[in-house]
């Protein structure tokens, strides 16, 4: 091959059989712009009938390569530099070799196999019911390391890590702090119950009703989860953001350098508070809602004070309070759990943080609706 100092050129003799395509000149950078303006020319004038003849190609890099490659597309340039009359030397193959394999391989767009709308759906409601059953097996496995840690707890004392003052800090957090928004709360659930009570029990002449609606509705159901509703959304997020904090700066990882166990300083101490808090709050909600109750009954109806506590004391069994006192431990037990669990999965992002807490509080609502819904029709069939 003689070498070229004129710019590359690429001519189509349409006067043989078959037509060729002649490539001479200088195939370089330095004549990039004039080529890819005689490439954009060319495009579209021959057909795979067209016989490509390289052997007056001059110099040769990779930008003219890849002009070449894109004149001619990567299977024409391959067959005719791998042609038995193509006198092309090793070097400028090997390098269109590996220019149209590079160019092959990597910018050919990789299209997505078309998928139907349903099939996408169906897709999806996999995804999500296989994260659902992840999620529940690994909250039942950190629930029975919760117990098994209290229970090495119970048996060793001395290994005992939550003392008395973070305990007692836990509660004051969880339970006395949150006093005032769960008995206001439910001080208002209770009036518009018994208000709405009122307005249809008094179309069948039955508003003295309106007093056991009350009572029935906030000791069996809405005392207790009002208040776990509220724990949800208040103390699971609080606890995923404090372990989350701590995950972030490695605090945690700094506690398993002492030799100290996350679960035992971390972990056992909140569940113990909010078992204690949340049954408390429970009953106060029970009351709060009552007395809403009572003082509507007083306002609309002409209920006085001791004839809606005389109706509770012959009406109302204490059956129906210890119906909804042990939903409580349960519901604090679980909503303890999530939080600590969603705290500990936090990744060392701010955003991390952010999201498992709007998880921790999303899965603390949904599982004590649940439970609370199972809870009542089993008590319903076991006709407490």
């Amino acid at each position: 091959m003689t070498s070229s100092t004129t710019a590359g050129n690429a001519h189509l003799d349409a006067s043989t059989q078959p037509p060729q395509l002649r490539v001479s000149g200088d195939w370089t950078l330095a004549h990039y712009s004039a080529l890819k303006q005689l490439s954009a020319s060319l495009g579209g004038q021959y057909d795979a009938s067209t016989h490509v003849d390289l052997n007056g190609l001059g110099a040769l890099d990779t930008a003219g390569a890849s002009l070449l490659v894109e004149l001619l597309g990567p299977e024409r340039l391959e067959h005719s530099a791998e042609h038995p009359d193509c006198n092309l030397s090793a070097a400028d193959r090997a390098l269109l070799k590996t220019v149209y394999c590079s160019l092959n391989d990597f910018c050919v767009p990789v299209k997505e196999p078309q998928v139907s709308v349903g099939i996408q759906l169906l897709s999806r409601i996999g995804c999500a019911v296989d994260t659902v059953w992840k999620d529940a097996m690994t909250l039942l496995g950190f629930i029975g390391l919760i117990l098994a840690t209290f229970a090495r707890g119970v048996f060793r004392p001395k290994r005992w890590r939550w003392r008395l003052t973070p305990m007692v800090a836990h509660i004051e957090q969880t339970g006395l702090d949150a006093a005032p928004i769960v008995a206001l709360l439910t001080f208002l659930v209770g009036a518009v119950v018994a208000f709405l009570g009122a307005t249809v029990l008094e179309s069948f002449g039955a508003s003295i009703f309106t007093v056991d609606l009350v009572a029935f509705s906030f000791l069996r159901e809405f005392g207790v989860l009002l208040t776990a509703i509220l724990m949800a959304g208040r103390t699971a997020s609080a606890f995923t953001a404090q372990i989350g904090s701590m995950k972030a700066n490695e605090e945690i990882d700094a506690i398993r350098t002492m030799g100290l166990d996350p679960m035992e300083l971390l972990v056992l101490p909140r569940v113990l508070a909010l078992l204690v808090a949340l049954p408390m709050l429970t009953f106060l909600a029970m009351i709060s809602g009552i007395i809403g109750g009572g003082v509507v009954c007083a306002v609309a109806l002409d209920i006085s004070p001791a004839m809606f506590l005389s109706l509770l004391q012959s009406d109302i069994g204490v059956q129906h309070l210890l119906v909804g006192l042990v939903k409580a431990p349960f519901f604090a037990f679980l909503i303890a759990a999530i939080g600590c669990l969603e705290g500990f999965k936090v990744s060392g992002s701010a955003e991390s943080v952010g999201a498992h807490t709007t998880s921790a509080v999303v899965q603390s609502i949904f599982v004590v609706i649940v439970l609370d819904a199972v809870a009542a029709l089993f008590f319903m069939e076991m006709g407490w």
